[in-house]
């Protein structure tokens, strides 16, 4: 579904690294990497070329929408309960009411009701998270707040992770502590130019090769409980979790090495 909602109409356009999906879709890199595969085998996946961005080249995809159109549903049927000629109701109901107060002037799926519109939670975490990335900026090089908390919203919006954009900022001003003010480039002109992307992207970078090393070191430990080797000893209850959250061991078998799951 998140390929599908990267691709065009027809399908085509697919261009995001697999670290992209893995923290969108909350998936293991292996697990990314296993389905892309056997979305390719099956044909559902088609490469169409490379596009290059800063760490070398991502692979662009298209969706077969005939392969997807052949796949059996999944989707449980319906359970009939008679028809209607006119499914939305155009008038308030005539049954009984509660405590014989009548119902509404007309129902709630009439197509002239006027909803509630939407709580202003939502913007106002937009808001606070916004704030606190500009926070993050060196005080002395603050300039247009309000340019500035746009330009950061819009960037959430294309769904940069606030804390990502954070640590970008503050990347960003340790290494222009050094410089005088005529080097130094004020904030709405670092988030109007869109200087932040190089850091997430090396934030994005350094997740995953910590993600990558993170699961070649569960493969060693997971090699450790399946010989049942004596450093099994020195695995933690953490390593334990990890273990059993990825599937590389069973509890069974963690049993079996001595360790308690």
């Amino acid at each position: 579904m998140f390929l599908a909602d990267k691709a065009s109409d027809d399908g085509s356009g697919i261009w995001c690294s697999k670290g992209t999906i893995q923290r969108h879709t909350e998936l293991g890199e292996t697990t990314v990497k296993r389905t892309v595969r056997e979305f390719l085998k099956e044909g559902i996946l088609v490469e169409t070329g490379a596009r290059t961005c800063k760490n070398g080249f991502t692979v662009v995809y298209r969706i077969d929408l005939a392969k997807v159109e052949a796949l059996d549903p999944t989707l449980e049927p319906e359970i009939e309960t008679g028809s209607t000629v006119a499914p939305v109701q155009y008038g308030p109901g005539t049954g009984a009411t509660v405590a014989r107060v009548p119902g509404p002037p007309r129902p709630p799926n009439h197509p002239k009701t006027i909803h509630k519109p939407p709580t202003r939670r939502r913007e106002a975490a937009v808001d606070e998270d916004a704030e606190k990335v500009l926070a993050a900026y060196p005080p002395d090089r603050l300039r247009g707040k309000a340019a500035c908390l746009a330009q950061i919203e819009e960037a959430m919006k294309e769904g940069i992770e606030p804390e990502d954009l954070r640590q970008a900022v503050q990347a960003y001003a340790t290494d222009s502590a050094g410089f005088t003010r005529s080097k130094v480039c004020f904030s709405d002109n670092w988030f109007k130019s869109g200087r932040w992307r190089a850091y997430v992207e090396d934030i994005a970078k350094g997740r995953e090769e910590a993600e990558v090393k993170q699961a070649e070191m569960l493969e060693g430990v997971a090699g450790w409980v399946t010989d049942r080797h004596p450093l099994c000893r020195h695995i933690t209850a953490k390593q334990i979790d990890g273990l059993l959250a990825s599937k590389l061991v069973t509890k069974a078998q963690i049993q079996a090495a001595g360790l308690r799951s």
